[in-house]
């Protein structure tokens, strides 16, 4: 479990400092993750599930899939270990929590948002660690 817990803490670190797409706070601030939000479980030597589960600071939060692909790709480029990553929005907090689960979950989709220039300049900055 000490693996776990050292697994448990960069993904925390490296989600805590997104910033929200419209807002110049951290989703962390903005209570849009927490560190009870992040679970990882150990599928493999040396592999991890990561599980994200994020609040949408209002359900009908149209950023709600931006904030998601955020995650996403930050916790892809950042994590210092292989795993396999799924984010969810936390139950009950969105109005079309299963649409955008999906969205989230899906690499094709995931990897069509990260083509189009406008997507990727706003993640591009979300994502990108303050100096």
């Amino acid at each position: 479990s000490c693996l776990i817990a050292g697994a448990l803490s960069p993904a925390v670190d490296i989600i805590r400092t997104i910033r929200d797409p419209e807002k110049p706070n951290t989703l962390e601030e903005l209570d849009v993750v927490t560190e009870s939000c992040v679970e990882v479980q150990e599928i493999a030597e040396e592999e991890y599930l990561v599980v994200i589960r994020f609040t949408p600071t209002v359900p009908h939060c149209s950023l709600a899939t931006l904030i998601g692909l955020c995650l996403r790709i930050k916790l892809q480029r950042c994590l210092p270990f292989r795993h396999k990553l799924e984010i969810y929005i936390s139950e009950g907090t969105h109005s079309t929590e299963e649409d955008i689960n999906k969205q989230i979950n899906d690499k094709e989709r995931v990897a069509a948002a990260m083509e189009n220039p406008n997507l990727r300049e706003i993640v591009e900055q979300c994502v990108t660690e303050p100096d």
